[in-house]
């Protein structure tokens, strides 16, 4: 008998499940915001910003998938124009509590205003392959068809192919790259059909 996946708004009592998933879609950036080798060590971080609101890794942003009761895989977005609001206090807190400064860098822009932006998308290493991630990319682009938005973005790292293909088989195209943090990454888009 095959179990059903169950999609669901997070809550802040999902942020022990959910900040793995964030850092593992993030990989080494998480690991150089709390000035670490091991992304993992940016598991605190994550959990705090989780649980608040007004941040971009807010569980107010966030749509998680379940499988008997844990969670298996998240979705993180929101409006590209609230992008350097959400962003100031990470960046604020990750400057005060790690002794990093991404403040005063050429951080470069994720995305935009007219977009809404998939910020981070994670399906746990045991669950990979079922189409997770297609629901929760699914998922979250109905979000932001019933907030009117008219595009849907993301980054993808240029070294992931595989996520890229995803990411075209829905139905998004490239727009070209974007540098975050010293890397290049394919910037691509989704439009909205109404």
């Amino acid at each position: 008998m095959k179990k059903e996946i169950k999609l669901r708004a997070a809550t802040p009592n999902d942020a022990i499940q959910v900040a793995p998933l964030i850092i593992q879609a993030m990989e080494d950036l998480a690991a150089k915001f709390v000035g670490s080798q091991d992304p993992y060590d940016a598991i605190p971080l994550f959990t705090h910003f989780f649980k608040n609101t007004e941040n971009q890794y807010s569980y107010t942003h966030c749509i998680v998938a379940e499988l008997d009761n844990t969670i298996v895989g998240s979705v993180v977005g929101y409006d590209g124009g609230n992008l350097q609001a959400y962003r100031a206090p990470f960046f604020d807190y990750v400057l005060t509590n790690y002794q990093q400064d991404f403040k005063n860098q050429d951080f470069g822009d994720e995305t935009q205003a007219n977009e809404f932006y998939i910020d981070t998308v994670s399906v746990s290493s045991k669950h990979q392959g079922y189409g997770i991630g297609s629901k929760l990319i699914s998922a979250i682009i109905e979000k932001a068809t019933n907030e009117k938005h008219k595009k849907v973005g993301l980054l993808v790292d240029i070294d992931n192919p595989n996520a890229k293909k995803l990411y075209t088989r829905i139905g998004f195209t490239s727009q070209g790259i974007k540098n975050l943090a010293g890397h290049p990454y394919e910037h691509l888009q989704f439009t909205i059909n109404r």
